[in-house]
């Protein structure tokens, strides 16, 4: 399964369509928020329910200790979003200053990451907020770049508006040059389109020169329930955004699966020590307390 990074060029849903896809993949899923700026769900969507005690930062000093210790780390600081496991977080930074600490994790997450996807047959979404640029390079702190370089998709998130596109506009040229040197190539690029405005999937492709992989609708109830928790609308699970999130995770899925061939990659050799990830996800849902 792919391993598919979400980012923006400005505030423009990366988080709810992370955990929308998350929540509506037809096979096991995890959400990584990953935005140096901070996370968001642990005080919305969770409604608190996740201590500081869980989550991102955790992993930078068992990073530090070895493989085996951040496998062991990751495991343990994922929060289930589902009674059976299916569904789980890691929950983001609770504090943007922290952000300077991952710095030398981010490249050791990915593989592990990548193991969980093509091992055990996770999506994963990782959400790494928005984008900050450099001289026309990633920012080193404020943006995840080591999880972009080596995603099998990245999805910049645009809605169908004019001033969204203007803004995308400005950072798809250093995006693909990034992905081109230092990534799996610039075709990992595509867009994941938020149907809210008056462009429609062809002409945000032609005008960004970037191909729409799929596309979410607008739909405020659901997106208002992801951003703040509480009470779910009424008809959730059967909510539009649900559902396209349904068919987007195949998409996305097929489009990793044609790059693959396409370039004809050698198989990924896992390491060995991250093997722990996989026996304690197999053996736990996921951390509560």
């Amino acid at each position: 399964m792919p391993v598919t990074a979400l980012v923006s060029a400005k505030s423009c849903g990366v988080t709810t369509s992370a955990l929308a896809l998350t929540l509506a993949s037809k096979r096991p899923s995890l959400l990584a928020e990953c935005d140096p700026a901070g996370g968001t769900l642990r005080a919305g969507f969770l409604q608190g329910e996740v201590g500081a005690g869980y989550g991102l930062y955790h992993l930078a000093a068992a990073e530090r200790t070895g493989p085996d210790a951040l496998a062991q780390a990751f495991a343990s600081h994922l929060w289930p979003m589902d009674d059976a496991g299916h569904r789980k977080l890691l929950p983001g930074l609770t504090d943007p200053g922290q952000a300077a600490a991952l710095g030398r994790t981010w490249p050791a997450l990915s593989e592990v990451m990548h193991v969980l996807a093509e091992e055990a047959g996770y999506d994963v979404f990782v959400d790494a907020g928005r984008l900050a640029l450099e001289s026309g390079r990633l920012h080193t702190t404020l943006t995840p770049a080591p999880l972009l370089h080596k995603a099998d998709l990245v999805l910049l998130v645009v809605r169908g508006t004019e001033q969204s596109l203007t803004l995308a506009r400005h950072v798809i040229d250093p995006l693909r040059a990034e992905l081109a040197e230092r990534g799996s190539g610039p075709d990992a690029l595509g867009l994941l389109l938020i149907e809210d405005g008056p462009y429609r999937a062809h002409q945000v492709t032609e005008a960004l020169k970037v191909p729409v992989l799929a596309g979410l609708p607008y739909d405020p109830a659901t997106a208002g329930y992801f951003t703040a928790g509480g009470p779910p609308p009424r008809g959730y699970g059967r909510s539009a955004l649900l559902r396209h999130a349904r068919t987007a995770t195949e998409q996305f899925e097929a489009a990793a699966s044609r790059r693959a061939i396409q370039q004809q990659y050698p198989p990924r050799t896992a390491n060995p020590q991250l093997a722990g990830v996989l026996q304690r996800l197999s053996e736990r849902g996921g951390a509560r307390g």
